[in-house]
């Protein structure tokens, strides 16, 4: 009898040791889920580390036109601008559309930018930079594709326009530049900037080249302005851009 009472014993400890377990590793498991860190809404991806795969997947994609360099870059924008007379864009974003007017007398500029939507390059790129007060920003992404698509595109600068002599009003739309190794300020052919400031950005006139202008949207432009960013000033949410042209 009394061994009975002990082996009932033993299986009850048994059992409540059990559940002791059971309790704690749930416990950890929710403990642990807790823990993990919020993913933002879109992680930046150092484009750099996929180019060996990027030149791969480009090398398959069939291209919509020739592979720029900078050596014939002048002839080929010229005779696309003479085979091209449209001049204005809409930029269409969630915070509604922004239609700019692309100037003739910088047929380099106007040309490439028309060229660079025929190509779909800026659909799934972002307005990736918003100054408050001054500037948005736009034409690049931390999507890999975007990447794929330079390079399906070429590698160049675009030779500066300031001779039209427009400056950086409200409302100007401008090429970004990369600041190092370019003393003759070449334009990139890529990203581009709106001045958002109602006195303008004067400092950058003859810094910059100014190729167009907001004719409508300048309210989506103060909205997007207002967005909150990280402290680089990208954006907390992305603003993806599709472009297409209507006249």
């Amino acid at each position: 009898m009394r061994s009975k009472f002990f082996l009932i014993l033993i299986l009850a400890a048994a059992v409540f040791a059990s559940c002791e377990d059971k309790k704690t590793s749930t416990q950890n498991e929710v403990e642990t889920m807790l823990e993990e860190p919020i993913q933002p809404d879109s992680s930046r991806l150092d484009n750099t580390k996929v180019e060996e795969v990027v030149e791969a997947e480009v090398e398959q994609e069939k291209r919509k036109g020739p592979l720029l360099v900078q050596e014939e870059l002048i002839p080929f924008l010229m005779e696309y601008a003479k085979e091209h007379d449209e001049n204005r864009v809409r930029i269409k974003t969630r915070f509604g559309d922004i239609d700019v007017e692309l100037f003739r007398d910088t047929p380099l500029h106007r040309a490439n930018f028309l060229y660079m939507v025929d190509q779909d390059y800026y659909d799934g790129t972002f307005f990736h930079r918003v100054s408050e007060g001054f500037v948005i920003q736009g034409g690049n992404s931390d999507n890999p594709d975007t990447n794929k698509k330079r390079h399906r595109i070429g590698e160049f600068l675009i030779p500066s326009e300031f001779e039209a002599g427009h400056r950086h009003v409200r409302g100007a739309l401008a090429a970004a530049k990369y600041s190092e190794q370019n003393v003759s300020k070449a334009s990139s052919p890529y990203e581009f900037y709106i001045v958002q400031d109602p006195g303008g950005a004067p400092h950058l006139n003859n810094d910059h080249t100014v190729f167009g202008r907001v004719i409508s949207g300048m309210d989506v432009v103060d909205e997007i302005n207002k967005v909150p960013t990280d402290e680089s000033e990208w954006p907390l949410r992305n603003i993806h851009i599709e472009m297409e042209i209507i006249d």
